[in-house]
């Protein structure tokens, strides 16, 4: 319990407007909420022509809509389409003058991993070295490749037991953002204008987003709370595409396929072949972007294959298209038989953008950071969150830390202090928007 002490001693010093008041802690804390959260499945799934991609996204979902009742928000309401929205009142004398902001996580987890029986593993007062997984002990979260863990002495990490992802990415959001309301539920004193929730599905998998709605959402500006490290705040992401390469054969029976069957996979394994090695994730870091081939579909008749193309500046993007398809074209050229097309779709820009425009919420995000006793740094994120298609829909909408660290893999932890400065940052934010009043 001494982060959760320390934390309310913390904010107690900080934002009471008398120094005899005591806050009162929340009904439950943001590692308990954590806890019961991840064990609930709610992976999304690629190609899905509905929204939400899986119908198990709406447990949580219809949990979060029963807590947030409990919690005293207003307007709960769960949509057709899995997306949870909520108001918190605020407490203002005049709550016009301070703006509607808004807090958005996401239900969903990643389909890279299995997220079905989550095993949340309490590595208790952490003394240091690599943390072994005890269900699959092949999978260590060493501090060679985490040397964050030589921050977390003495912290309360939490893994999963190494046969599933953790679920941090981004349960932690939820559950920090859960708490917060639970806070000031607790403590009234604690001033701030009305809030606009919303927890998201599939956004792993890119598509619930869309459905959003955010005339009914009725921010002003948002943040989500998706990001990793302690102090890390977003205003820019990837612009980010996705190309689809078809290789179409003729399969007939290999007994009579002399001069006759045309075999897509040659193509296909061909075309891979040309990936320049220096434009990979596996090799590319910081602003370097890169193109993944990521999943495909090796058959005769047809083959597929689907690439992420990631670049900071769209020029840099443009550029990566044009490789994919001038390796269309030598590909075409060796396998004359075979139908080769490609399709490229844009699926986000760079929300920096926009979000230049907005110095104010990065600037109160990291005042927010400040108070909590944080380091706050502005980090590009190597990837996407639903904040950059809201961003480019009129919703601008940086992105926080949760804390959690090696998202999308059995390697995933987060621990007790980053729950609960993460959530801690986010009462120093609402009540910075109270103060400032814009």
């Amino acid at each position: 319990m001494k982060f959760i002490l320390a934390l309310f001693l913390l904010l107690t010093c900080a934002i009471c407007t008398s120094a005899q008041t005591q806050l009162k802690p929340p009904t439950e804390t943001a590692m308990d909420r954590f806890l019961r959260y991840v064990k609930i499945d709610t992976q999304s799934a690629e190609d899905q022509p509905t929204v939400p991609s899986t119908k198990k996204q709406f447990d949580l979902a219809r949990l979060l809509e029963k807590e947030l009742k409990g919690l005293g928000a207003e307007n709960v309401r769960v949509s057709e389409f899995c997306i949870v929205y909520a108001m918190v009142p605020g407490n203002l004398p005049d709550n016009s003058k301070a703006p509607v902001i808004g807090l958005i996580a996401h239900m969903d987890t990643s389909p890279a991993v299995s997220g079905a029986n989550v095993n949340a593993i309490i590595h208790r007062n952490y003394r240091g070295g690599d943390i072994v997984l005890p269900n699959d002990k092949t999978q260590i979260i060493s501090v060679a490749k985490n040397p964050i863990l030589k921050t977390m002495i003495g912290d309360d990490i939490i893994s999963a037991d190494g046969t599933t992802l953790l679920g941090s990415d981004d349960k932690s959001g939820v559950a920090e953002i859960m708490t917060m309301i639970d806070v000031l539920r607790q403590n009234p004193q604690i001033k701030h204008g009305p809030i606009a929730i919303a927890f998201t599905p599939d956004e792993e998998v890119g598509e619930g987003i869309e459905k959003f709605d955010i005339e009914g959402f009725g921010a002003k500006f948002a943040y989500t709370v998706d990001g990793e490290e302690l102090g890390e705040i977003s205003n820019e992401t990837w612009s980010a595409r996705t190309a689809t390469v078809t290789f179409k054969g003729l399969s007939t029976h290999p007994g009579t396929a002399k001069g006759i069957m045309v075999n897509a996979m040659y193509a296909l394994a061909d075309y891979l072949s040309r990936f320049p090695p220096n434009m990979l994730p596996e090799t590319t870091e910081g602003r370097i972007g890169f193109v993944h081939p990521y999943t495909g579909v090796a058959d005769v008749e047809q083959s597929t294959l689907k690439i992420l193309l990631r670049d900071f500046d769209l020029s840099g993007l443009n550029t990566k298209e044009q490789m994919l398809r001038r390796m269309v074209r030598l590909t075409q050229r060796r396998f004359l038989k075979v139908k080769i097309s490609i399709d490229v779709k844009e699926n986000y820009k760079n929300m920096k953008e926009v979000l230049k425009d907005y110095p104010q919420l990065t600037d109160n995000a990291m005042e927010a950071a400040r108070r909590a006793g944080l380091t706050p740094k502005i980090k590009p994120i190597r990837g996407g969150t639903d904040g950059a298609r809201l961003t480019f829909r009129g919703l601008p909408c940086p992105n926080l830390f949760t804390g959690g660290q090696n998202f999308h893999g059995k390697l995933e932890f987060n621990s007790r202090r980053g729950l609960e400065k993460s959530t801690e940052t986010l009462l120093h934010l609402v009540q910075i928007f109270a103060e400032k009043g814009k």
